[in-house]
């Protein structure tokens, strides 16, 4: 069994304006849905960027799960593979935005996902 996965981020920027959304955030998405190991992380991983690749959502929050894709185990050779591949079905465009993410996180040492 892996290490539980804890977020936090919800409570901190949402807890007092949002408090239901937060709670979902933190204890059911991040809380239930990412510690069930039916998938392991790396795949759930995976499975995130590429969702949101497909979406075309290119801010900090795709940063913030390619960050965490690195930190499971996924490596660089693999994001750019990924990346490529999703490209075909989900847009060339929006391979170019999710390249220049990877670069930046790919380009960082792996450090501890803060949450």
């Amino acid at each position: 069994m892996s290490e539980k996965i804890v977020q936090t981020a919800g409570r901190e920027q949402l807890g007092e304006f949002a408090p239901d959304f937060a709670h979902f955030n933190d204890d059911v998405l991040f809380g239930e849905n990412w510690n069930n190991q039916d998938i392991d992380v790396k795949t759930r991983s995976i499975i995130t960027v590429v969702a949101l690749m497909s979406q075309g959502i290119t801010d900090s929050s795709l940063k913030y799960h390619i960050m965490n894709a690195k930190n499971h185990g996924v490596s660089q050779k693999e994001m750019a593979a990924i990346i490529t591949h999703v490209a075909f079905y989900a847009g060339w465009p929006k391979a170019w935005a999710v390249f220049n993410l990877a670069k930046e996180v790919y380009n960082e040492p792996v450090a501890e996902i803060t949450r």
